[in-house]
This record gives C-alpha cells, structure tokens and sequence, in this order.
C-alpha cells in the first residue's frame, strides 16, 4: 500500500469504521478519550475524528461540519445499535464474520497481506485487527436493521399525500426537473460453438486446477467476469428465496460442501460453482463467471442487423415499440416495447438532472420520436448494438399533483418516516442511559442528547 490515503479508503469505505468499545451503564468514571456512553456504547475521541477522515477519503468536504454535529450523528448510531440489542434483533455472530472474513480477503488479495492495516490501527496482530473489526460490523449492521424496523411499517394514504401536498407553501412547492421517457433496442452478436466450446474447456481447466490444490478465492479474482462478486473471490450467500437465475440456484441446491460443478450455461455466460457451506436454507458458494468471445464477424453482422431494424422504424415498415418486442436480444425491456425503467423511482421517467450520464449523453439532443444511429457498448464483459428513442419528453415545472403524484408520494412518506424516527429518537433517548464529557456540554444537538 502506498500512503495514507489508500489505507484510509480501503478500510473506512468497506467497513464504514468507527471505534467501538463497550461501558458498563452505571459507569459514570471518565476513561480515557471517552466522550460521550449511550447505553451499552462508547463514542472515543477518535470516533469523531476518524469521521472526518472518512468523509475526506471519500471526497465530502466537510469543512462546515462541526465536532458538535459530527458527535450527534455518533450518538444516534449508537442508540440504534443499543436498542436493537434491547429489541431482541438478531445479529448472528456467523453472519458478522462472513463479512469480516469476505473483506479481509479482498484486501489481502488487493495488497497482498494485512500488515499495513494492521499498523494504521496499532494492532497487534491480525487476530487483533479482527477483534476490534467484528465490533464495528456487527454495531453497523445493528444499527441498520434498527432503523429498517422502525419505518417498515410506515406507509402513506391517497389522503394523507393530498394533505401534504396541500400543506406545502406555494413558494415552496418543489420543481421537478425535465424528464424524459426513454425506449431501446438491443442486438447482440450471436457467440459460435467454438468460442462456448472454448470457454468451458477453460472452465474444466480452472475446476481441475483448484481440485488439485489451487485458491478458488485467487482463480475467481482473476478469471470471474461477474462484477458483483470477482473482487470477492466469487463469493455469494444465498436461499431458495434469492433472486438468481434458475439454472444457478438449481446447480447450487445440489451440490455437497466442497464439492464443484461441472461447467454449466445461464444466460450470463458459463459457470463453475464451489459450495463452501450449508446453514439449513443458506448455501455459501464461490463461483466463476467466463463469457464465451464474440468475433469480429458476429459484431459486424451484430451492426448490419440493428441497421436494418433502425432503417424500417424510419420508413415506417414497423413502430419502434412493435420492433423491440420482436427484435430485441434484452428480455428485460422487450415486453414493453423497449421503454426503460427508472430504477431509482420505478416509474418509466427518468429526469435529465439525475440520469446515468452515459444514457444522458446519447439521448440529450434527440427530439421526441427521434432515432439515435446504433452505437456500441462493452459493457462488464458484455458486447452489444443499440439504439435509443425519446417517447416523450416533459419540461421543468412546478410539482402537479395528479401528473406527478408517485413523486409527491414519496415526498410524503419520506417526510412521515422523519416524523417517526423523531419520535422514536425522543422516546429512547430519555429511557437510555446516556453520558456527555464535559468538553461538549456547550454542544447545540438537533435531538435532547441533555434531557433539559
């Protein structure tokens, strides 16, 4: 590892750290670099400070953010996690260290060994370095399933969003952005028998090897083409419930622990799959990811074909819609005529401030009804033609309610959720022990952290 930085990055930003130590409640005695307890939890001087560097790793400036705030934000981290303990939510200690174990792999596998980690923290050892990371995950994840629990079950009535649109000062009604609605149609270049011929053998080749002594882990982070899981040596956890593509969870269900498929076919590519454990429903697995290459002459035809598709669209031979549904290679858009979905809002809207800039870029100049001329992608291993329309386009305005009512909605229940985390943030805080230093007694806090 070559400087600070990168040390901060890697294990701030995977690990989300904040030194965690435990205090006994009725333990008013100041320890050292303590500055504040709530409940089970301690927030350390360093907490605050290690925030800071947090946010800088990251890019954030954070020259406006006080101690003051930083240490309220503390505060409520650890009222989560202290009161998911009190609720009886479940944390295993399995679950906490297939995370630790999934991300201390993945930086040994990155920089080769711990030891400069284990330096920046004044570890010990690596056996040292995990203790002190256990705690970490384990209170982030409480935290996480406390606040889920709390707004789970808050929703927003038809009247409900009526009231809150109504209660909205004129000059305060939100602007929305200009949108757009968006279509495509996606050609892929057809793979031939000798490309997937080739990539299982090198699948075997890879199985052969591991099953001669060979890291799964290391084979996996060199040769995986799946971006979700290759820097994580293949890694995956997963039910009869998780979304994977039948053929996966068909070969995953029925493999022993230890045991590797044979190569198989999804609509993904080819895949090896290594079950390291089975937990009653939950499989852990290991797997690679090969796509089979496409040649330049299945490209060229690839192009000749979205061609032809745009050429009849224009002379009106066919609609765009019609096209799509059947002549697209892209299942998930073809039943609907090719039209995108906001994945963000779930709605077929995208607005133009906050589109992916590389959809913005292709669709910014076209006009309603208009064509892009096919462009090429490669995008994670995967090589595609497309072409874009624009159904529609609605410029910048002031919030309506019935055309924009799904945005208003969410509005509402984002408020009502707010709402009920202040008052479930007023409730626990005078219930729970809690204990600020001295040093920060003249602190303005959004929430009664004093009980004045």
């Amino acid at each position: 590892m070559k400087n600070l930085k990168s040390i901060i990055k890697i294990t701030l930003v995977l690990f989300c750290i904040s030194h965690v130590a435990f205090a006994q409640p009725n333990n008013k005695k100041k320890i050292d670099g303590v500055v504040a307890v709530v409940g089970e939890y301690v927030v350390l001087d360093s907490d605050i400070d290690l925030e800071f560097i947090q946010l800088k790793a990251q890019g954030v400036d954070a020259k406006n953010i006080t101690r003051c705030e930083m240490l309220g934000k503390l505060l409520e981290d650890r009222l989560y996690a202290h009161q998911a303990i009190q609720d009886s939510i479940i944390v295993s200690n399995e679950e906490v260290e297939d995370i630790l174990r999934q991300q201390l792999d993945a930086i040994k596998e990155q920089e080769g060994s711990l030891e400069q980690i284990i330096k920046f923290y004044n570890k010990k050892n690596e056996e040292d370095l995990r203790t002190h990371f256990f705690d970490v995950i384990k209170m982030n994840k409480l935290t996480s399933e406390m606040q889920k629990k709390i707004v789970k079950d808050v929703e927003v009535t038809p009247e409900e969003v009526r009231s809150f649109f109504k209660e909205i000062p004129q000059d305060e009604i939100p602007v929305f952005g200009q949108e757009v609605e968006v279509a495509q149609i996606v050609i892929k270049p057809k793979v031939s028998e000798e490309a997937k011929l080739a990539t299982i053998n090198k699948l075997k080749q890879l199985r052969q090897e591991i099953l001669d002594g060979s890291s799964f882990f290391s084979k996996a982070v060199l040769f995986s083409q799946d971006p979700g899981s290759s820097s994580n040596g293949g890694f995956y956890k997963m039910n009869r419930k998780t979304p994977f593509v039948k053929e996966f969870k068909d070969v995953a269900f029925s493999l022993q622990e230890g045991e590797i498929s044979e190569p198989f076919e999804t609509e993904f590519g080819y895949h090896i799959i290594m079950v390291e454990k089975i937990k009653g429903q939950d499989v852990e697995l290991r797997h690679i990811l090969i796509k089979p290459e496409v040649s330049t002459e299945a490209l060229k035809e690839a192009k000749e074909r979205i061609e032809a598709i745009r050429t009849k669209v224009l002379n009106k031979e066919i609609t765009f819609a019609e096209a799509a549904k059947s002549e697209s290679d892209e299942k998930e858009t073809r039943n609907s005529g090719g039209v995108l979905y906001n994945p963000r809002t779930m709605e077929t809207k995208f607005e133009l401030t906050k589109m992916d800039p590389s959809l913005y870029n292709k669709i910014v100049d076209l006009k309603v009804g208009e064509i892009s001329q096919p462009y090429f992608e490669n995008e994670r291993n995967e090589q595609y033609y497309k072409i874009l329309t624009l159904n529609s386009k609605t410029p910048e305005h002031k919030a309506e309610f019935a055309s924009d009512y799904l945005k208003i909605k969410e509005l509402a229940l984002t408020d009502k959720q707010f709402k009920e985390v202040g008052k479930w943030m007023e409730e626990k805080i005078n219930e729970t022990y809690i204990s600020i230093d001295k040093e920060y007694q003249n602190c303005e806090f959004s929430n009664n952290w004093f009980k004045k």
